[in-house]
């Protein structure tokens, strides 16, 4: 479970994270803690999944690179073997399983759009399967902050506990 401490620490780094020669001291120092403390805090909520990614979030564009989503038709018999296949691209930032015809969804990330070409033209090449490449035509912000600390209250105060 989530502690009051741990979940202080997600809302205080939510779309805030100090540009300083010590950041986690600086993180500590505003939520009475030391910057070993932050550091395993972070380290062991990654560990449990309770956090699936913590840094920052890139325009790739803006320094000539491109971000491509992407998705596959996998036969379910070959799912898993195919999923390790294309994780295993440096290129693979992240991928999603979907009830959909197109099944497995996948970000390729890579430093020049004519990279992140050549890594979906091998990812179709290891996979024999068909890659169906979305590039980003328009790229909108659209935040959304939900306090891990209230859903925590709120789970505290259930009236089924």
């Amino acid at each position: 479970m989530l502690s009051r401490a741990d979940a202080r620490l997600i809302d205080h780094l939510h779309g805030s994270f100090p540009l300083v020669d010590q950041p986690y001291a600086a993180v500590g120092q505003a939520l009475g803690m030391t910057e070993d403390e932050v550091i395993a805090r972070l380290q062991r909520l990654l560990a449990q999944g309770v956090l699936t990614r913590f840094g920052p979030l890139f325009q790739i564009e803006r320094a000539g690179g491109q971000f491509v989503l992407a998705a596959l038709a996998v036969p379910e018999a070959r799912f898993d073997a195919v999923a390790a296949c294309v994780n295993a691209f440096a290129e693979v930032a992240h991928n999603y399983r979907r009830a959909h015809a197109l099944n497995m969804w996948f970000v390729v990330a890579a430093e020049t759009p004519a990279l992140a070409q050549d890594a979906l033209a091998r990812i179709a090449g290891a996979t024999g399967l068909a890659v169906h490449a979305f590039p980003k035509e328009a790229e909108y912000r659209v935040e959304l902050r939900l306090s891990a600390l209230a859903a925590l209250q709120d789970e505290e105060q259930a009236p089924w506990r």
